[in-house]
């Protein structure tokens, strides 16, 4: 039994020890171009969507009308087309260096299947070492829903707010 209480005490001292090590050696995969650890993903999205699930507005505070739904295609176009791109673009250098590579939100069926409460979430909060920052301090509540009232209808856009969405950016 002694040996078992010694190995345990010297598990708690050398495994956090080799932890620090390794992080303070530069092993760990910190670069965006390096291959994600084991299971990190999967971490990194249960934490998440647990967050999301608890915290996240079950029903948006109004239906957004085609006026509102233009709004948002401009505060998506100001705000979020840099990572998340626009319909018929390449992706700008800038999506290309990120990881995780944030997702084409205007291609296929982007969030289109993800309640508009859950997107409002992530444009308030942001989502940690993802490169999403929070908007909650730069964008107004009405700003927000209406970005993610455009992307939960993303599939169903009418032509003139498509029309805002179509118009190059230049990023220089």
């Amino acid at each position: 039994m002694i040996r078992f209480i010694a190995g345990f005490i010297f598990a708690l001292v050398v495994a956090p020890v080799l932890v620090y090590l390794y992080f303070h050696g530069g092993y760990a995969p910190v670069a965006t171009n390096s291959k994600p650890w084991p299971f990190e993903l999967t971490l990194a999205h249960m934490a998440l969507n647990a967050r999301i699930d608890k915290e996240a507005p079950k029903s948006p505070p109004f239906q957004a009308s085609e006026a509102e739904l233009m709004d948002g295609a401009h505060v998506y176009r100001e705000h979020c087309s840099v990572c998340h791109g626009l319909p018929g673009q390449d992706k700008t250098a800038i999506a290309k260096g990120m990881y995780p590579k944030p997702p084409q939100l205007l291609h296929g069926k982007g969030v289109t299947d993800d309640p508009a409460g859950e997107t409002y979430w992530k444009v308030a909060n942001g989502i940690r070492l993802t490169g999403m920052p929070a908007y909650d301090k730069s964008l107004s509540e009405k700003q927000m829903w209406e970005v993610s009232k455009l992307l939960a209808g993303a599939d169903k856009l009418t032509p003139p707010v498509m029309d805002i969405l179509k118009k190059p950016v230049s990023w220089d």
